[in-house]
């Protein structure tokens, strides 16, 4: 069976707030994760690969250790600006770390990271795929976040055909295959 590449974003288990942040379709934090490990677990199989592009959790080793290990697939992760805990602790969890970003995929023609880079960053015929925005569209990050977003990406540094996010926000809560996205 082929090895499939998919790629997801923020999924922020057990963070409560996030529910309210980006106005995700849950009751509780636990109706959220056992949401997002179903559908990651519908399109992912066991020898696909996945790319978990930061902010995996907000919560205890103790606690997300099991969900990582129910989610199917090669877990790689680049992680972002939540995803404080060290890496040995990920790795134990299941994950193989990608400890320098952003991380070219040369045959796809894309830059994973986990914050939009800059189009300068971006190497010409290449798209960022990225997390960290969630359900705010680029060019509107700095402007209608009220969760402590002030973040700018102005359209002369970010073009909009250049990034292409796949924060769970904006793609149905699911890791989303790399064909579909280039």
């Amino acid at each position: 069976m082929k090895k499939e590449i998919y790629l997801i974003a923020d999924t922020h288990f057990y963070h409560k707030n996030i529910i309210k942040y980006c106005n995700r379709p849950f009751k509780t934090v636990e109706d959220m994760n056992e949401s997002i490990i179903s559908n990651w677990n519908s399109v992912v199989k066991g020898n696909d690969m996945v790319y978990h592009l930061g902010d995996v959790a907000l919560c205890s080793n103790e606690l997300l250790s099991p969900i990582i290990k129910r989610l199917n697939g090669k877990k790689y992760l680049i992680r972002g600006n939540h995803d404080s805990r060290g890496a040995i602790a990920f790795e134990d969890m299941g994950f193989i770390i990608l400890r320098n970003p952003p991380i070219q995929l040369k045959e796809y023609k894309v830059v994973l990271s986990h914050i939009p880079l800059p189009d300068m960053q971006i190497p010409a015929g290449f798209v960022n795929i990225h997390g960290h925005i969630h359900n705010v569209p680029l060019h509107n990050v700095g402007r209608e976040r009220e969760n402590g977003f002030f973040e700018e990406y102005p359209k002369d540094k970010y073009s909009a055909d250049k990034h292409i996010c796949v924060s769970v926000d904006v793609t149905d809560f699911k890791p989303v295959n790399i064909n579909d996205l280039i």
